[in-house]
């Protein structure tokens, strides 16, 4: 019994011992479990809730910056871009407030059903906007459509589409269309200055961008904004030196001369000789700068700035002021031209017909070549050169516009004759239409040179003194023959005014050189005679109805734009100034190839 019995209390020791360790066991779990709880719930007040201490406060600002990263945002708020305006304060180019929509791929991917309403709001195919979402089916971003009108904006973002969002934005308008195009320029879609002005002082017209901080939620809706972190800047203006008023008259009058003879383009430049300002500018073809889908890269050119040519007899001029200017001539020196042709070298150089003893005035009035080539072979061939140098040719003019070129200048160790004497009317060499308009803005305003602005100066730029006074005006009374009876150009003068100028007919090179069926008609002049107010420069390349002379061409050209000009800029007319008659309007062609 005993063993029995002590057996039973052996077993039953053995049995209340696990038992116990059980129960401490559990107790200890729990413990430590409520121990992590807590471990874990300070950590997280630490990192959360209590920002003291270094490694605490780097665990604060740690999570923090992390919410913020997934809903905080900085978005940029666009500037407004300066206005362009001419002269008198008229615009050409303002900016409009217009709404971008785009879209996040993924979170309207979400929503199928949604995509049809979302075409037609858009007014493009359902098909179109899946295949875009497709493309863009990784990315959070991608454009919608760009440059909305707001309220045609507002309709779509009130159908509150998930994904679908709204930014401002401002596009550029041109009032002046096609009129000011190839001057003004434009800007890309992102409304950076791609062209003209726009691009020449995009610096200055842009302005800076500001920004705001907003908070989004997980669709990207933003749910608090936050307010601006930097305010945005707007461009500041600019004011051309364009005069609205006759950059009109210059458009359609070159525009309608090159459709009339049927021409492959042209350029037209009109200068203030008193300051260098550039009052017009024009070029055919043209183009809308307000809808530029079916435009081409050489409509946007502008030729009157980047088109180099021979200017051809327009040069005759400037070579007989540098003879003027050697001693050696004077207007009234007699030249034999008998009898009517010339040879120099290989070369036979001609004239419309024999116009015997002739003295240099009449030199210019019929635009002789053989009266010219004498003077020319009588002179230092670097005087003439220096000459169309210090008049602005073979240099830049100064205007700052993007692309313009400088021309070709050449200059020789040894002058052989016969380029000698083509030099002295214009070819071997080339300009731009605004250099020659320059250089007889030169011979305009007296003798000085002024730089060339498109932009209107608030006082007058400093001059260059090039050529004397005295040779100066004795060019122009020259020139003024020309547009007098017996003369190229006179189809040139006014009824009101005097007028000087000076007409070019210039074989245009082709693949075998010279083509003898192409032609750029010139006209340089300028007005009125008695006291120069503007200078004017008209190239109109290839013309194909038959008239190709200077003289019928772009003669024309400048009467009727420098009528325009003068009266718009209150010229008072002159009293005693050469006034037309029916016979003298009568030009024959034989008589204006200049």
């Amino acid at each position: 019994m005993t063993k029995v019995g002590a057996n039973k209390v052996s077993v039953v020791h053995a049995s209340a011992m696990p038992a116990c360790v059980s129960r401490w066991r559990f107790g200890a779990a729990v413990v430590v479990l409520l121990l992590l709880v807590v471990a874990l719930i300070w950590r997280v007040l630490v990192l959360q809730v209590l920002p003291a201490g270094t490694e605490a406060q780097q665990g604060h600002i740690f999570l923090q910056g992390q919410g913020q990263a997934r809903s905080l945002r900085v978005e940029s708020v666009a500037a407004y871009r300066g206005v362009i305006t001419d002269r008198n304060g008229e615009p050409l180019a303002v900016s409009t407030e217009v709404t971008t929509l785009y879209a996040n791929p993924k979170l309207l991917a979400l929503s199928p059903e949604s995509w049809g309403e979302l075409a037609r709001s858009l007014q493009v195919s359902k098909q179109d906007l899946i295949e875009k979402l497709q493309r863009y089916r990784a990315k959070e971003f991608v454009y919608l459509q760009r440059h909305m009108p707001p309220q045609d904006a507002a309709m779509v973002l009130a159908l509150k589409i998930p994904g679908v969002y709204g930014k401002r934005e401002y596009k550029r308008y041109y009032p002046a269309g096609e009129v000011a195009a190839h001057v003004v320029g434009f800007t890309d879609i992102d409304d950076a200055g791609q062209e003209g002005m726009e691009l020449a002082y995009n610096n200055h017209l842009k302005g800076q961008e500001g920004a705001k901080r907003v908070l989004k939620d997980l669709k990207g809706r933003i749910a608090k904004d936050y307010g601006q972190i930097s305010v945005a800047q707007p461009g500041q203006d600019l004011r051309l030196s364009l005069d609205l008023r006759l950059q009109h008259i210059a458009h359609h009058e070159l525009k309608a001369a090159v459709k009339a003879h049927d021409a492959k383009s042209g350029s037209l430049v009109m200068l203030d000789v008193q300051t260098g300002e550039v009052l017009a500018m024009a070029n055919q073809p043209s183009y809308n700068p307000n809808d530029r889908r079916r435009i081409s890269s050489a409509a946007t050119r502008n030729r009157a700035v980047t088109d180099e040519f021979e200017p051809g007899s327009p040069m005759k001029a400037l070579a007989v002021m540098a003879a003027l200017e050697s001693g050696k001539y004077s207007p009234g020196t007699e030249i034999n031209t008998a009898p009517g042709y010339i040879k120099v070298g290989k070369k036979t150089l001609k004239d419309y017909k024999n116009y015997g003893l002739i003295d240099v005035t009449k030199v210019i009035t019929k635009s002789s070549q053989v009266g010219m080539t004498k003077i020319a072979l009588k002179i230092e061939p670097e005087a003439i050169r220096n000459m169309y140098f210090r008049m602005g040719l073979g240099q830049s003019t100064g205007s700052g516009f993007p692309g313009e070129r400088v021309g070709n200048l050449p200059t020789y160790r040894k002058w052989q004759p016969i380029v000698r004497a083509t030099f002295s009317f214009g070819y071997g060499m080339t300009a731009t239409t605004l250099q020659l308009a320059q250089a007889y803005s030169v011979i305009a305003s007296g003798g000085d040179r002024y730089p060339i602005s498109l932009l209107k100066l608030d006082q007058l730029a400093l001059s260059e003194r090039v050529v004397d006074e005295r040779i100066a005006r004795q060019t122009i009374a020259m020139l003024q023959t020309v547009v007098q009876k017996g003369g190229t150009g006179t189809l040139a003068a006014l009824p009101n005014y005097s007028v000087a100028g000076k007409t070019g007919t210039v074989h245009l090179v082709g693949s075998n050189g010279y083509d003898e069926n192409r032609y750029s008609s010139i006209f340089a002049g300028l007005a009125p005679a008695d006291n120069p107010r503007i200078a004017m420069a008209i190239v109109v390349n290839e013309p194909s109805r038959g008239q190709y002379y200077g003289g019928l061409v772009a003669a024309p050209i400048f009467s009727k734009v420098a009528a325009g000009a003068l009266r718009l800029l209150q010229e008072p007319p002159r009293k005693d100034s050469f006034r037309l008659s029916s016979s003298k309007h009568k030009t024959r062609a034989s008589e204006s190839a200049g």
